[in-house]
């Protein structure tokens, strides 16, 4: 178990080999022999564990193993839902390969040209009610496809509550603020100016270190952490309370070298990238304290 003993603690955390190795070895070790990854060994490969799998493994500067038989295993795949091709273009991104004219053009505005987007028409296991427009929208970004942009950031817009948290129904969330804010920046819309959503992200930090879903609950994991994170970094900000989140993150991790979204579950690919990502992104921040940001 790590303790952080300064706000720098995460560049000497990333930095170490040993640390990076468990992580590496907890990723390479479930590779299946189809060349796709499963964070549970012996279960099949998913599209979303290897995409997981392999930016973990980019953000740590090392190759994946069997490379080719993963680029096979992702064009044999047979993608057919929104969120398997997010993650088969995003995983075949990360190995370099050329995208798929398949997999670009049947879903960038399939949904988000020829009806209006529905906030209550939410993927069964969505983080949040926006991730499905995050995800377009993305893939749009990474298609160069023409979107409607100013229509659909005033959709996203309207989901912007008086606290400057987004959600449906008036009821904020961490996890649907990322994604509205990811949205929309790659829509080219000037988030920074979100003052009041700033403001919202702040009230989901806590002192203790971490992020947690909504101002009011008390205990942060990981995905929200990583959520609350990456949310500041798009609006300008660093997080106060640095050195205590490397400290909740690093105790996450489990003996296996992978993370888990607490200190007390089971390690996952999903996990282990966010606690990686926000690591790294950590240690790169300058020291001093962001208090006035």
């Amino acid at each position: 178990m790590w303790v952080a003993a300064s706000l720098n603690e995460a560049e000497h955390i990333f930095r170490d080999i040993a640390w990076r190795q468990r992580i590496k070895h907890y990723i390479v070790s479930r590779q299946n022999e189809d060349g796709g990854y499963t964070f549970c060994q012996g279960g099949e490969s998913n599209m979303q564990d290897t995409y997981y799998a392999l930016a973990t493994l980019d953000c740590l500067e090392e190759k994946p193993p069997n490379l080719e038989r993963t680029v096979k295993w992702l064009n044999d795949y047979g993608a057919n839902s929104l969120h398997a091709r997010y993650y088969a273009v995003k995983a075949l991104m990360l190995c370099g390969q050329p995208l798929d004219g398949e997999l670009e053009d049947a879903v960038l505005l399939h949904r988000l040209l020829k009806r209006r987007i529905d906030a209550s028409d939410v993927y069964a296991e969505a983080s949040s009610e926006f991730e499905d427009v995050f995800m377009i929208v993305e893939l749009a970004r990474i298609a160069k496809a023409k979107v409607d942009c100013e229509k659909t950031a005033n959709w996203l817009l309207s989901f912007e509550n008086e606290d400057g948290g987004f959600g449906v129904n008036g009821h904020s969330n961490l996890n649907a603020t990322f994604h509205a804010v990811s949205a929309l920046a790659n829509l080219g819309y000037p988030v920074k100016s979100l003052k009041t959503t700033l403001a919202f992200v702040r009230s989901c930090e806590k002192s203790i270190g971490g992020f947690t879903v909504t101002p009011l609950n008390y205990t942060p994991y990981m995905e929200h952490t990583y959520y609350g994170v990456f949310t500041l970094d798009l609006l300008g900000a660093k997080p106060r309370y640095k050195a205590e989140t490397v400290n909740f993150v690093s105790n996450c991790q489990n003996s296996n070298g992978g993370f888990a979204r607490s200190d007390l579950g089971i390690s996952t690919f999903e996990s282990t990238f966010q606690a990686v990502s926000i690591i790294h992104k950590l240690s790169r921040e300058r020291r001093e304290l962001d208090a006035w940001t």
